[in-house]
């Protein structure tokens, strides 16, 4: 397998430093300015910032919330509790389901803002992952598409399941990606996808496939044999984010390895980073790639979290970039179980987005050439030799990669 580890270019750890080793004066302190919500709601769940105003949108449990820049409540929109049944597909509003409904909160799952149409999208557990499009002003329902199947995103209901990028458009709608984990439902629920996000929010067509045909469409399915191999397999989105030409998704997926001195296997859990092309429509372009980082021979494989920004003056000076190249900050930790210990074992991680599509533009090619493997243990389960893939194009056509689209 092609071990990432080195394309790491600085690992920061807790520590600082004052500059020019200069004690710095303590500055004063300032109140926190707080905001609580219903105690009988639960957790937050999202957080959204408009940049234009400053206002703060929170998806919580069974509700929606618009905050000032100062955390003063402003709006409100109820999501939930209503009756429900994660069994029922179609969801009971579509079709009578035959398995009890009891009441059920509705977790927030995503939340984005959509800027061109000033509106929130704000999708939930309840009915299988349907979403609703919300007027950014006052939270007014603007559409709450429920009768298609492609209305259903996620049947996931942990509150980070799901991750959406919006690919804008001046003379065209819009694009939402949705990458989702799918919990044993992969024949419901495509776990990436790409969609249409209509101008008009009632529109028939939100939601579906920016391209489908009877053999090829804008999605990526994890096949049912992949469960057989691993009943509980799943991949868990933890950071979305597109840059150029291209969409990105941060990943961790498990994988069985036998460890030294061992005959048998066992599961762990890979960090992975997931590329498409903005502009591909059959998804040809997809190519997945191992990510971590390593200080002093502790490997950190384990992502907790991650955010793209642009470098700024003095982080470019450091790494040798431009101010406004854009730069990936990660938080890893050792271990590859699916759950962080402490946080005493994590560490950030900085890499250059630029790099990493070199080292990805370098890898396809020696692929191929024939060496190496297509380590996509959601297809198989099993390395793929790079001298298969031409083969295996014309039964997956999501292993090749699109020559349109260029870093």
């Amino acid at each position: 397998m092609w071990k990432w580890t080195c394309l790491v270019s600085h690992l920061l750890l807790s520590a600082t430093v004052s500059p020019l080793g200069r004690q710095q004066p303590p500055h004063p302190k300032r109140p926190f300015i707080t905001f609580t919500g219903d105690q009988t709601e639960g957790n937050f769940n999202h957080l959204v910032v408009d940049e234009r105003t400053g206002h703060i949108y929170l998806g919580a449990v069974n509700r929606i919330y618009k905050l000032s820049s100062d955390l003063k409540v402003l709006v409100t929109h109820q999501t939930g509790p209503d009756d429900d049944n994660p069994k029922c597909y179609p969801p009971r509003i579509v079709q009578t389901c035959n398995e009890p409904l009891t009441p059920t909160n509705n977790i927030n799952k995503m939340l984005l803002i959509d800027y061109k149409e000033n509106r929130l999208i704000a999708c939930g557990s309840l009915y299988q992952g349907i979403c609703k499009l919300l007027r950014l002003d006052d939270l007014f329902k603007l559409g709450e598409p429920f009768h298609k199947k492609e209305h259903y995103l996620s049947g996931v209901n942990e509150s980070g399941s799901v991750f959406g990028v919006i690919v804008s458009y001046s003379n065209m709608d819009d694009k939402l990606f949705i990458a989702t984990a799918v919990d044993g439902k992969p024949e419901y629920f495509p776990t990436i996808s790409s969609r249409k996000l209509t101008k008009n929010s009632e529109a028939d067509g939100m939601f579906a496939y920016v391209f489908h045909d009877e053999f090829v469409a804008s999605m990526i399915k994890i096949p049912s044999d992949t469960f057989t191999i691993i009943p509980d397999f799943d991949i868990y989105y933890i950071y979305g984010f597109s840059s150029g030409n291209f969409v990105y998704f941060l990943t961790l997926q498990p994988e069985m390895i036998s460890p030294p001195g061992s005959t048998t296997k066992e599961q762990v859990y890979t960090s992975k980073l997931v590329r498409l092309c903005k502009e591909d429509t059959a998804f040809n372009s997809y190519v997945e790639v191992p990510i971590g980082c390593e200080k002093n021979g502790v490997e950190y494989r384990l992502l907790q979290a991650a955010y793209l920004s642009k470098a700024g003056a003095i982080l470019a000076r450091s790494l040798g970039v431009g101010p406004e190249d854009d730069i990936l900050f990660t938080v890893f930790s050792k271990g590859q179980k699916r759950k962080m210990k402490s946080l005493d074992e994590s560490a950030l991680c900085i890499f250059v987005l630029k790099e990493i599509n070199d080292r990805i533009k370098d890898r396809l090619q020696s692929c191929y050439r024939g060496e190496g493997t297509l380590d996509l243990a959601w297809l198989k389960v099993k390395d793929i030799p790079c001298s298969s893939a031409v083969s295996l194009a014309f039964e997956h056509p999501h292993l090749t990669s699109s020559r349109s689209c260029r870093a």
